[in-house]
């Protein structure tokens, strides 16, 4: 079959291409980025699109060509595209499929999509489902618990971090948050019997594992499996978690925000058994899961990293606006000393040093709004070398300054260049 891949360059769609690739499908993958897709997946079509822009079905008409099976990926945890992403985007496209005459599609929600939950999270993909129901497509929605597997999502990597950090575990209230957690492969084994028929049209399933652990189990297992030792649990108030929750949502990206709070204290467990006979198959319990792909080094590094990420993306953004604010107030001096030193003329003292306030103070916008931690790491390191070399030609003698003004460049630019690499979540 043709099926068409929205969400393709995610942690599950990623699993759902391999798993229908590997089954023998035609798939076109649609995502933001493409390009190393193609390289991963040469036997698939990609389409590079901003869903959040594609809201009229004439967007999907070329896509849809040929198309048999839509099964729609994506998803936002929070933004402001949320409703594009999972209401008005799958509205036109589920008119273009119903006019390209698709036999099915399916729908990853979630199991939180519930009108008790009150995020706009919840929200928008309770109005996703709602789309798609209303249309004369054959549809299967499913709605997974915490999804977990190689590499990290979401979630997941939360998980991970709190699991890994030193000493103590933090634990947000008293930890016995409900999980029924499913591996990603097993989620993607799932989606893939529905496209090609294995489940009966117009069900929605809650995809989730054998059994259902709490936040305190989850943690400690993950813990366990990193070789970090027996977990020492430290509970966290709801109000200070909800507290670091509104500084995440402030920083736009934080490790915690008050949706993925929400999401938590919402539940997030089902009923392993029935959705295991409603399937055909018995997905893999989390014990059996981490014991058969065993804990690397490379996993200890990415879970200890979780928290350094943001941590280390806060500090270089104080390090830009604190540089901006000193060129603006106390930069006369140091200014008009370097321009002595190059021989320029002095009038240039002013628009230079309120010209480079100016662009530290766009690279730290850039650093805390930009979508790439990379390419933030090259404007980065640009200024900082040049910096660097301009005033080490000019002022020879800072480099043997005991307070070492030049010297301190050099880790600073070893920094920003692994904040440009572990900065991205994708």
């Amino acid at each position: 079959m043709r099926i068409l891949l929205l969400g393709a360059g995610g942690f599950i769609g990623r699993q759902i291409l391999a798993d229908l690739l590997r089954a023998g499908h035609k798939v076109v993958g649609v995502a933001r980025e493409t390009a190393a897709l193609a390289g991963a997946f040469p036997e698939a079509e990609f389409i590079r699109c901003d869903l959040a822009q594609a809201t009229r079905p004439d967007d999907w008409a070329a896509p849809l060509a040929g198309v048999e099976v839509v099964v729609n990926a994506a998803g936002l945890l929070r933004g402001r595209d949320l409703d594009a992403v999972h209401v008005a985007m799958p509205r036109a496209l589920y008119a273009a499929a119903e006019r390209a005459g698709v036999a099915r599609v399916v729908l990853i929600s979630a199991i939180s999509a519930r009108p008790d939950v009150a995020t706009g999270y919840a929200r928008s993909k309770l109005a996703g489902e709602a789309a798609l129901r209303a249309t004369a497509l054959d549809w299967t929605i499913l709605r997974p618990s915490l999804v977990y597997g190689e590499g990290s999502y979401g979630g997941t990597s939360l998980l991970r971090g709190l699991a890994a950090l030193p000493l103590v575990v933090p634990v947000a209230g008293d930890g016995s948050f409900a999980f029924s957690p499913i591996h990603v492969r097993d989620l993607a084994r799932t989606v893939r019997i529905a496209c090609e028929g294995g489940v009966a049209p117009g069900q929605t399933l809650e995809p989730v594992g054998p059994e259902t652990l709490s936040l305190r189990q989850l943690l400690a297992r993950y813990r366990a499996w990193l070789g970090l030792g027996a977990a020492r649990f430290v509970p966290v108030p709801l109000a200070i978690m909800r507290g670091l929750g509104r500084i995440g949502d402030a920083l736009g990206d934080g490790p915690v925000s008050t949706t993925s709070l929400a999401q938590m204290v919402a539940g997030n467990a089902g009923d392993g058994a029935a959705f295991a006979r409603a399937i055909g198959f018995a997905p893999r319990r989390l014990d059996a899961a981490l014991r058969d792909r065993p804990a690397q080094v490379q996993d200890r590094w990415h879970a200890r990293l979780f928290f350094l990420a943001p941590a280390l993306q806060a500090v270089l953004a104080v390090m830009w606006l604190a540089s901006a604010w000193l060129g603006l107030t106390h930069g006369s001096g140091p200014t008009g000393q370097l321009l002595r030193a190059l021989g320029w003329p002095a009038d240039w003292g002013p628009p230079l040093r309120i010209g480079a306030s100016l662009a530290d103070l766009a690279i730290a916008v850039q650093l805390l709004l930009g979508r790439s931690a990379a390419r933030a790491a090259v404007v980065q390191l640009a200024v900082v070398g040049a910096y660097t070399l301009v005033i080490g030609m000019a002022l020879p003698q800072l480099w043997f300054d005991p307070l070492g003004p030049l010297l301190k460049n050099l880790p600073i630019m070893v920094a920003i260049a692994i904040h440009g690499v572990i900065g991205d979540k994708h």
